[in-house]
């Protein structure tokens, strides 16, 4: 916990582990002309490997009185500067790397140029699509930082201290793109809350979106409520996945569990699937998966409101068979403790799916979960299969689309991960 607010210069313990004290009453400590983190012995190692965050167990002291979301110089104990980063007094992590040149200033023209390098990274994706990422946080040096394109418009989310001191320049640049025609926000995520943020929507820039925008993705359509729909309003992050599962479907029986909005049952009737059924708990999800459907001239007749969990058991207990089951459920594990409870309830549903699947079946399941990692994935499947007593190989495996992209200093980025699993 932070101590009372200092006057401006003097030293002050920060996170969640207080600093040592007689560091702090130090007399003959220098004071840094700008507010300063100072890590403790050794901890500088993974800014050095260029990992952007600083945990407030690492730090030793601050200098000055920066506020939240202010930027700060992070120096090893032995005065080398490592980092400009963003200070979070609030948040675990009491830091998030800006950029490693010490020298080089933070301010709006930073920012732009930031959001500008990482809307060029995707422009190639416009000959498929007019929905992308344009920022993905740290992956594109601006951490904390989600903004999303839906056509002409840009939906951001700010889930860090910077991220929100920077608000105004990043809803400029973000505007002064191309084609833009206005910029909404959506940090209505319970993280903020963690930063000491109170959760924020509205319009940043231009006019309010409309209550639908329709975006093409690989030559099919859908309809995206960024104001109200999950997450910034769609799954941009399934993109290559809808894809793949389009070409899988053709001729089959297919599906579709944890479906939302219909993503993946557009893709399987656009593959030639012979016929989809629809299986998601939220009435408004289903409706809007009936409009994406009809919007493409599909049909709306196999659309399921229940829970998907009891609707795969209900399906296997009249012996029903599917020639490809999609399992995509929602995050089930956002933290460390919450990851076994998340285990059971992945390993049911692929167990229910596998039962479910006509010889020579595949199965396509996801775990968007960062804290169930790959290998442990896996397992889940694996036992999966083996409790449904069907000999199952791993096709290939899927993660996030492209303009979701994992700096290898940042492994924190990838968390989408996927199996195709061919039965026997």
């Amino acid at each position: 916990m932070v101590t009372d607010a200092p006057a401006a210069g003097q030293l002050r313990p920060v996170g969640p582990t207080p600093a040592a004290s007689a560091a702090l009453r130090s007399p003959t400590m220098a004071v840094p002309a700008e507010p300063t983190v100072v890590l403790r012995k050794g901890r500088e190692r993974s800014l050095l490997r260029r990992h952007p965050w600083v945990f407030g167990g690492a730090v030793q002291h601050v200098t000055g009185d920066p506020a939240p979301g202010d930027t700060v110089l992070v120096v090893a104990a032995d005065g080398r500067a490592l980092a400009r980063a963003a200070y979070s007094p609030s948040s675990q992590i009491v830091a998030r790397a800006w950029t490693f040149d010490t020298e080089e200033q933070v301010d709006a023209a930073f920012v732009a140029g930031r959001v500008t390098a990482a809307a060029a990274r995707r422009a190639h994706l416009g000959g498929r699509t007019d929905a992308m990422r344009l920022v993905f946080a740290e992956s594109d040096g601006l951490p904390g930082v989600i903004a999303d394109r839906y056509g002409p418009w840009v939906v951001v989310e700010l889930t860090s201290a910077g991220a929100d001191r920077w608000r105004d320049a990043l809803s400029a640049a973000l505007a002064a793109l191309p084609g833009v025609a206005g910029v909404y926000e959506r940090s209505d995520v319970a993280v903020r809350e963690r930063e000491g943020l109170a959760r924020r929507v509205g319009v940043l820039r231009g006019p309010e979106p409309p209550e639908r925008i329709t975006v093409t993705e690989d030559g099919r359509r859908y309809e995206v409520d960024v104001r109200a729909g999950h997450k910034t309003g769609f799954y941009l992050d399934q993109r290559d996945n809808r894809t793949t599962v389009a070409r899988l479907a053709a001729g089959r029986r297919v599906l579709d569990a944890f479906a939302y909005t219909g993503g993946f049952s557009v893709a399987a009737y656009a593959g030639g699937a012979a016929e989809v059924t629809t299986v998601d708990s939220s009435g408004p999800a289903l409706a809007a998966a009936a409009a994406n459907l009809a919007a493409n001239g599909f049909p709306v007749d196999r659309l399921v409101e229940a829970d998907a969990f009891a609707e795969l058991r209900r399906r296997r207990a009249l012996h029903e068979e599917f020639d490809l089951v999609v399992v995509d459920p929602p995050k089930l594990a956002n933290r460390a403790d919450q990851v076994d409870k998340a285990s059971r309830a992945y390993k049911d549903a692929n167990l229910q799916a596998f039962r479910l699947l006509s010889p020579g079946g595949m199965l396509v399941t996801f775990s968007c979960s960062g804290a169930v990692d790959d290998a442990l994935f896996q397992k889940i499947v694996f036992g999966a299969a083996l409790d449904a007593g069907r000999d199952a190989w791993i096709v290939a495996k899927l993660g996030q689309a492209e303009d979701h992209p994992i700096a290898l200093t940042y492994p924190e980025a990838a968390y989408l991960k996927g199996l195709i699993v061919r039965v026997g």
